[in-house]
């Protein structure tokens, strides 16, 4: 046997922890000395303490803990266990970091606020283009409710493509309209195909020709809130009015640096 120190050196523990484990119940020592209370430990009492500290840092209560050493679960099952919460946890970090980003954007439009572009935003001509969509529900415009439907539409727009054998004749274009029921909103993943071209499982949509108020955004789609209050802005201080919801045109959009995605913002407007 060991003592308390040399055990929780050996388990990369506190002793203060062991001593708190015991005081619960939850690893008892193998030995205290009657005279002394000096506590001893087995090496073999390793293999409980690695569980503790395994199923702890995975966010499991003590309490949780107990109930699942008490089962007896065996090794598969602890890692089945453990890969259900890691996965959890990378769940709850990713939508952490989705609002953080968001924070930061919000934080930038603040910033930005009185400052008004003179060069970023342009009145351009947008050609009518047919896409091949698949199509969601979003429940608003914020970037938390799009992202998660937006990315696996494009996701099985491109299976699809791929299985037809047809290449997009240009960037991809996301658009979106208000729902039939007024509940949210209906985004469209589309790819530009030819006249005529139609693709299995996509419905093809036509959208007409626009004038419209254009600005590229730099960068992932969750920090865009920034680059859409520019364009809100310039809109109404050059005297144009907004008509319908912007295009969403993917000029740059790879696997790659987010930081290095271009997307255009294509908004219809007319003369106020």
């Amino acid at each position: 046997m060991v003592n308390i120190g040399d055990f929780a050196r050996h388990g990369r523990v506190s002793v203060r922890m062991l001593r708190h484990y015991d005081a619960i119940g939850l690893l008892r020592p193998a030995h205290v000395d009657p005279a002394t209370g000096y506590r001893s430990y087995r090496i073999e009492q390793l293999s409980r303490l690695n569980r503790i500290v395994a199923l702890k840092d995975l966010g499991f209560t003590l309490e949780q803990v107990r109930s699942v050493l008490d089962e007896k679960v065996d090794v598969e099952e602890l890692r089945g266990m453990l890969r259900l919460r890691r996965a959890e946890l990378q769940d709850r970090i990713a939508t952490d970091t989705r609002r953080l980003s968001q924070v930061e954007a919000r934080l930038l439009v603040i910033e930005r606020e009185g400052a008004m572009p003179t060069d970023e935003v342009e009145i351009k001509h947008v050609p009518a283009v047919r896409l091949a969509t698949v199509s969601g529900r979003v429940a608003s415009f914020e970037p938390e409710s799009i992202s998660p439907v937006l990315g696996p539409l494009y996701e099985e727009l491109n299976r699809r493509l791929q299985a037809a054998g047809v290449e997009p004749v240009g960037p991809y274009v996301a658009h979106y309209e208000d729902s039939p029921d007024g509940d949210g909103l209906v985004a469209h993943a589309g790819a530009p195909v030819a006249a005529g071209v139609t693709v299995d499982g996509c419905e093809p949509l036509d959208l007409p020709a626009i004038e419209a108020a254009a600005i590229v955004h730099r960068g992932p789609m969750d920090g865009v809130m920034p680059t859409v209050q520019t364009l809100a802005r310039w809109i109404e201080a050059h005297g144009y009015r907004s008509v319908g919801h912007n295009r969403e045109v993917y000029l740059r959009y790879a696997h790659g640096d987010p930081r290095e995605w271009r997307t255009e913002l294509q908004e219809p407007v007319a003369g106020s």
